[in-house]
C-alpha cells in the first residue's frame, strides 16, 4: 500500500451533517495502479510508483511506453511516487477507500496562474493616495539603498509572475468517500482549476 493517491479536481459544493452547511472540494481520487516498486537494493529508496488516467499510446513518448510496458501497465500520462506504507506488488490497483470519513489528508497540485501582476495584488503592498494628483496609486516606490549596496537586496518583493506553482495545503478533513464513485469530497479549498491534477496523501499533522 502507499499514503496516498492521485486524483482530478472536479469542483466545489457543499454538503450537509447534522449541524451546519459544509464546503468540499469534490476530487475523482484513483484508481490507481502500482507500476513499479523502488527497494533500497536496486533504487537507495522506499517508494511506490502508481499511475492515473489511461491516455491513447500514440501520446506517450517511446521512453514512457517502455517503462510501462515492461511493467504490464497500460498506457498512462500521470505517473507520482508515493511513501511505500506496508506490502506493494506491481499491477496492484489503489481505490479511495483507503481513506475514511474523518481522516486528515494533505492536498498538492499547481495553483491557478495568475500571469505578470503587480505588487498591490501580489504581495498586498496597500499602495498610495487615490486622490487627483497624487502620481503614486499601486507602484512599488523605493527599491533599496543608492551607493551601498548598489543593487537591489535579493529577495525583495516586486512585480512579476504569480501563480502556477506547486502548492501543498495541510490537514483537509474528509467529510466523505464513496468507493464505487472514486469520489474524495474534502473540506474546504484545494490548490488549481477544475480538471486539474492533485496528490491526496495522509497528513503529516494528523
Amino acid at each position: 500500500m502507499t499514503n496516498g493517491l492521485i486524483g482530478k479536481k472536479l469542483g466545489m459544493t457543499q454538503v450537509f451533517d447534522e449541524t451546519r452547511l459544509t464546503p468540499v472540494t469534490v476530487i475523482e481520487a484513483g484508481p490507481c495502479r502500482v507500476v513499479a516498486v523502488r527497494t533500497k537494493a536496486q533504487d537507495h529508496y522506499e517508494a511506490v510508483q502508481l499511475s492515473f488516467g489511461e491516455v491513447k499510446e500514440r501520446r506517450l513518448s517511446k521512453a514512457e511506453l517502455g517503462h510501462l510496458k515492461k511493467n504490464q501497465a497500460p498506457a498512462t500520462r500521470i505517473l507520482r511516487e508515493f511513501k511505500k506504507d506496508g506490502e506493494s506488488a506491481v499491477g496492484q490497483v489503489i481505490t479511495v477507500g483507503m481513506f475514511k470519513k474523518g481522516d486528515w489528508v494533505d492536498v498538492i497540485g499547481v495553483s491557478k496562474g495568475k500571469g505578470f501582476q503587480g505588487v498591490v495584488k501580489r504581495h498586498h503592498y496597500a499602495g498610495g493616495p487615490e486622490s487627483h494628483g497624487s502620481m503614486f496609486h499601486r507602484a512599488p516606490g523605493s527599491i533599496g539603498a543608492s551607493s551601498f549596496p548598489s543593487r537591489v537586496w535579493k529577495g525583495k518583493t516586486l512585480p512579476g509572475h504569480m501563480g502556477a506553482e506547486r502548492v501543498t495545503v495541510q490537514r483537509l478533513k474528509v467529510v466523505e468517500s464513496r468507493s464505487e464513485e472514486n469520489l474524495l469530497f474534502i473540506r474546504g479549498a484545494v490548490p488549481g482549476a477544475a480538471n486539474g491534477i492533485v496528490v491526496v496523501r495522509k497528513s503529516k499533522k494528523s
